[in-house]
């Protein structure tokens, strides 16, 4: 669904730990809140809510051959 996504990202205690931004589509969205968090096999979600008021569900690789790599899995409209 992700084409052109950009993450920036807060490293703490790991790298990637969270994301803070990110431009998709030539949009820059910064992250308000983290709504949820969970883990599959070889990805990490975060649904997050954005300055735009919508909800998008940030994909992020971690193991594999496309490591880091983001994806937007899911958005939903605010209004």
């Amino acid at each position: 669904m992700a084409t052109d996504l950009q993450v920036e990202t807060y490293s703490g205690y790991k790298a990637d730990e969270r994301p803070l931004r990110f431009i998709w589509k030539g949009c820059r969205f910064e992250v308000t809140e983290i709504a949820d968090r969970w883990y599959g096999p070889d990805h990490e979600y975060f649904k997050v809510r954005a300055d735009d008021g919508n909800t998008y569900i940030l994909r992020h690789q971690t193991q594999g051959e496309d490591v880091d790599a983001w994806a937007i899995t899911a958005y939903r409209s605010a209004g």
